[in-house]
């Protein structure tokens, strides 16, 4: 397969937990070396992060907790380097401490400290942050050539079939995504807004009203998807105001327009923050108006009748997120517009959007959010926001045009890794 991944990729996990698994089942291999090197009792931990910066033989490794560690190499330990999509050692590049660089991706063994802060590495696998960053594009191009996304309107388990709903220049449209025992299955993990997150599950965690994004073969007549992955989650799309900001605190305090309820938005460094020029803004509600775009009831995106009036085509985001005519552009894409792609059009402009702050939205602007659910019901983490869309909610007053935002960020701050995965 090949994953999707903004810094990391799921090829890059896969290949990692691969050869974690040899390390472990192989006499020999790295996991024995490893152990030769202290004394049996010796605790033996691991982290796996990126390298923050390197002074001599002492790495700072931020990890992928989000916390710093202080690595030291000692001249005994294994140092070796793997390129994405490989699944062993075999062919691992014995490297040096300075063939390593600021950026790249390592998971380190060794003996930890007592107070947990720092490490005496006996072994290091890495990746570099250039074939990381190779990778992460070529699978990103997949995704847009190949890829789609809709709204789950049905499920069948027994069959391995999921229908989604679309939204086209010619209406609503169905397809029906088709996997097998091969299909790698993922969703997103509950609070999390990170794409690379997302963790396997089985189809009938699928649920309708999920949004669903798949990258495969589309049929000749666009009714059936062969998938070779799939992703989906449940989102929350929210059209509101601002109550108040704390930049301290990073959150936003929003009153929803359609379920007069207040929430909590939590902002993270993966959050999406986008401000629309009035122009643009005034441009997108005219064409909102003149396609007669209407009713509809704005809030969650997965599950409920809120996501319904989204009439989403695609993984999360977009009320009409799909991407394009074949919905197959995903958020975060730089590709170029398609015909009749309403939806795409909008999240492609909003990529272009340069970053904003959050000291940049003010009490009382008009936002739409896309967001997972937080710690409790008036909670959630936001993977988008974008102001200036007073013009836009202005012309579809029932809030269901609140949901053309995707939550399906291919590109961001680094996922967390599991298992070995460097």
């Amino acid at each position: 397969m090949k994953g999707l991944k903004h810094s990391w990729q799921i090829r890059l996990w896969w290949a990692c937990a691969v050869i974690v698994v040899s390390f472990s089942a192989a006499p020999g291999l790295f996991a024995a070396r490893l152990a030769s090197q202290q004394p049996a009792q010796a605790p033996v931990a691991k982290q796996v992060g990126t390298i923050k910066n390197i002074d001599g033989n002492n790495i700072t490794l931020t990890t992928d907790a989000g916390t710093e560690m202080a690595v030291q190499i000692v001249g005994a330990a294994k140092m070796v380097r793997v390129a994405p999509g490989q699944t062993d050692l075999k062919t691992a590049t014995p490297i040096q401490i300075s063939d390593l660089h600021a950026g790249d991706r390592i998971l380190v063994r060794g003996q930890p400290s007592s107070e947990g802060k720092s490490l005496v590495a006996v072994g290091v696998i890495a990746m570099s942050r250039t074939d990381v960053e190779a990778t992460h594009k070529s699978e990103l191009e997949d995704w847009q050539k190949h890829g789609i996304g809709g709204l789950v309107s049905s499920v069948d388990p027994t069959a391995g079939t999921i229908v989604i709903s679309m939204t086209t220049a010619a209406g609503k449209k169905t397809v029906s995504i088709h996997t097998t025992k091969t299909t790698i299955l993922r969703r997103y993990v509950p609070g999390s807004i990170s794409f690379d997150e997302a963790k396997s599950a089985p189809i009938d965690q699928v649920k309708p009203g999920d949004q669903l994004r798949a990258r495969g073969t589309r049929s000749a007549d666009g009714n059936d998807f062969a998938a070779e992955e799939v992703v989906s989650g449940t989102f929350r799309n929210i059209a509101g105001t601002i109550s108040s900001t704390d930049v301290n605190a990073n959150t936003m305090n929003v009153m929803d327009l359609i379920t007069k309820k207040p929430f909590v938005v939590k902002i993270s460094g993966q959050t999406q923050l986008r401000r629309l020029p009035p122009e643009i803004a005034q441009r997108i509600a005219f064409r909102l108006k003149g396609a007669g775009a209407g009713a509809g009831s704005g809030g969650r995106a997965g599950g409920t009748t809120d996501a319904q009036a989204a009439g989403n085509g695609a993984p999360a985001p977009r009320p009409a997120a799909g991407g394009g005519q074949r919905g197959d552009a995903p958020a975060g894409s730089s590709g170029g517009s398609r015909p009749g792609g309403g939806g795409a059009d909008f999240q492609q402009i909003v990529n272009r959007m340069p970053q904003a702050t959050l000291a940049d939205y003010k009490k009382d602007d008009a936002v739409m959010i896309v967001a997972t659910e937080g710690g409790t019901s008036e909670e959630v983490a936001a993977i988008t926001i974008l102001g200036g869309v007073e013009p836009i909610l202005a012309a579809a007053p029932a809030g269901s045009q609140a949901m053309m935002l995707s939550p399906w960020s291919l590109g961001g701050a680094p996922a967390s890794a599991t298992g070995d995965t460097p």
